[in-house]
């Protein structure tokens, strides 16, 4: 009598793996499925473009009296949120901030850097001062505390991926651009597009 076969025989190696082929689309598909779902940010901002911003609540203000956005009009105005010292976006478009300030406020440019705080100490006013400093900026830099002005204009439930944004409005206060976060270098294309709008802006009258 033939012995039956074993049933724990190994198969072919060359079977096995046709078999791994056949299967490992399969199992990517699944794998991927069970996945938690990524929370959706609103990155860009497009539906915040051509609104008007309410009225700012900061605080703190340095190298200016505190300012409003109704003594503003008339002006365009570039506000950019900022913090520090571990914020490496802030440090690097820092000197783009201090070149707007300088090359068009002679023309009706407003820079205004509003800082929100992250660092896991206390927030200290002072330090906020020593920062914006070490920055260079002499343009007014006032205070959001908890975040209060962020939330309002930008964050609005966390919807957004960057704290560190920066509107451009124009001189009725109504958002023009909006560079999402991040950093804006001279010379790379969101620096050419922030300058471009800045200039378009101006000569609007």
């Amino acid at each position: 009598m033939k012995p039956p076969s074993h049933p724990g025989r190994a198969l072919p190696r060359s079977s096995v793996a046709q078999f791994l082929r056949r299967i490992a689309p399969l199992l990517t598909v699944t794998i991927l499925a069970s996945l938690p779902t990524a929370p959706a940010f609103a990155a860009d901002g497009d539906d915040l473009l051509g609104r008007k911003v309410p009225e700012w609540r900061v605080t703190d203000w340095q190298n200016s009296a505190p300012l409003t956005m109704k003594a503003l009009a008339g002006k365009v105005v570039l506000v950019r949120w900022w913090t520090a010292p571990q914020c490496q976006f802030c440090a690097a478009t820092a000197p783009a901030l201090n070149e707007f300030h300088e090359t068009f406020r002679d023309q009706g440019l407003q820079v205004v850097g509003i800082y929100h705080h992250k660092a896991p100490g206390p927030l200290a006013p002072p330090e906020v001062a020593e920062f914006a400093r070490k920055f260079g900026f002499k343009f007014p830099v006032a205070i959001d505390p908890e975040w209060r002005t962020l939330n309002d204009w930008w964050l609005q439930k966390n919807k957004r991926r960057w704290t560190s944004v920066t509107f451009l409005l124009d001189r009725t206060g109504t958002l023009r651009h909006l560079h999402p976060g991040g950093q804006y270098v001279k010379g790379d294309d969101a620096y050419r597009e922030l300058r471009a709008q800045i200039e378009k802006l101006l000569a609007e009258k």
